[in-house]
């Protein structure tokens, strides 16, 4: 996967190697994250939008979150708590 210069990714890869618990962390955490973006708009799909900030992928076949820098301006405290979850859950981040 190739990064833009204005994000980074969050691997679901401990720093000791193990896959991070439960299997859905990925799509969870950018659930939360989904109310910092544009609004959701209108029809039968509105409520199925991540933010643009904080996007789930796959990295290898290894769960990841991609998150966009400018959270960090939009709304500090969402940028925080991301970061924050990946380093107390001791996770892979990658620039």
């Amino acid at each position: 996967m190739i990064l833009k210069s204005d994000e980074f990714i969050i691997l679901g890869v401990t720093q000791d190697g193990r896959q991070f618990r439960p299997s859905d962390w990925a799509e969870r955490l950018c659930g939360v994250m989904s109310c910092f973006g544009p609004p959701a708009g209108n029809g039968p799909n509105a409520h199925l939008r991540y933010s643009r900030y904080v996007q789930p992928t796959m990295v290898n076949g290894v769960k990841a979150v991609v998150v966009n820098h400018a959270l960090k301006s939009v709304e500090p405290l969402a940028y925080h708590f991301v970061v924050n979850f990946a380093r107390d859950n001791n996770l892979q981040i990658r620039e």
